[in-house]
């Protein structure tokens, strides 16, 4: 996947995906929680709190340096979020949404790889942060691409702004790569965002993003799943191609289209797609009912790295759900790769 569609892929930061800020060292006029949240900032003008006005994103207080001058260009703020998984960082958006004149004027973003749960004083203290993007200019009111260009595997970034201002949202793009001790104890969502799984393609994403399907928990509401625009075409249907974690051997499959009352799929059918390529039958055409958590065992002992779900003809689905266990190979290959 290049850079230039880098946000295509699973923002490993937000908080549906369990990110946390866990820390800043100023959030004077708006929360550092903000950063995170998965919708898109919001803005009514005139609405004024006890701080100013009131902004949906993280905004700090105007530096200054001595007797009142402008701060020294070193100067910064700076949030640090924990990943909701670790994983491989291919891009970062650095969204100044609604900041006009108070938005930082360059920006950078670092990494580091921490085991366990440190307390939010082992990470201020930490040393080993790994710069991901150099220090760079941001426009206000803007959505700021990053791409990055590094194959380490992360728990934490680390945002500076320079000198202070206000970023609405953080965004970081990648493929989650969870310890293996957590994939090797049985059967698993082999499908699963947390788990290393990824929507590779999909045929549409008219009114959402097709990831969501992978998501932890059940759907809130309707606009938490993967929606599709109505299809006019008798000669076609609608499909997502997911990438799983690694070749495994499935048992189980969950087609959930929880709050898609209207407007869920009238059928669905699961095909697995092998290393080789071809194709294998898993759930034949079955017909769906809406707002409904449909549960599928899966007889099949054939190894798959990918599973292609299509929807008849269109519609909704809140959740995907794929369960199986790896090969002997696939383990081996993620525990290679987590030790280089």
């Amino acid at each position: 996947m290049s850079d230039v569609d880098f946000t295509l892929l699973p923002d490993l930061a937000v908080r549906t995906l369990g990110g946390a800020v866990v820390w800043a060292n100023d959030e004077s006029f708006a929360e550092k929680e903000n950063l995170i949240r998965p919708e898109e900032s919001e803005y009514s003008p005139a609405t004024f709190g006890h701080k100013g006005q009131v902004y949906d994103g993280w905004e700090t207080r105007r530096r200054r340096g001595e007797v009142g001058a402008f701060p020294a260009d070193d100067d910064c703020d700076t949030a640090i979020v924990r990943l909701g998984v670790p994983g491989v960082i291919k891009g970062v958006v650095v969204d100044t949404a609604w900041f006009k004149g108070n938005y930082p004027p360059e920006v950078s973003v670092e990494a580091i790889a921490v085991e366990g749960y440190p307390s939010v004083e082992e990470l201020v203290a930490l040393d080993g942060w790994t710069t991901i993007v150099d220090r760079a200019k941001v426009e206000g009111d803007s959505k700021n691409p990053f791409g990055v260009d590094s194959g380490k595997r992360w728990t934490h970034v680390r945002l500076r702004m320079f000198p202070d201002g206000g970023v609405a949202r953080l965004r970081v793009h990648g493929v989650a790569k969870p310890d293996l001790r957590l994939l090797d104890s049985g059967p698993f969502d082999l499908a699963a965002l947390e788990n290393g799984g990824l929507v590779a393609d999909c045929s549409n994403r008219f009114y959402s993003h097709p990831q969501n399907v992978l998501m932890p928990g059940r759907a809130r509401v309707m606009g938490d799943g993967w929606e599709t625009a109505r299809g006019r075409d008798k000669n076609t249907n609608d499909w997502v191609l997911v990438q799983l974690v690694e070749e495994g051997v499935l048992n189980m499959v969950e087609i959930d289209t929880s709050y898609f009352l209207f407007n869920s799929p009238g059928a669905a059918s699961l095909t697995g797609i092998r290393a080789d390529g071809t194709e294998v039958e898993l759930l034949p055409r079955t017909v769906l009912q809406p707002d409904t958590r449909h549960r599928f065992g899966i007889s099949v002992d054939s190894p798959v790295v990918q599973v292609r779900l299509d929807a008849y003809p269109d519609g909704g689905l809140a959740r995907l759900r794929v369960i199986g266990t790896l090969t002997d190979a696939a383990r081996d290959r993620l525990r290679a790769a987590q030790e280089a």
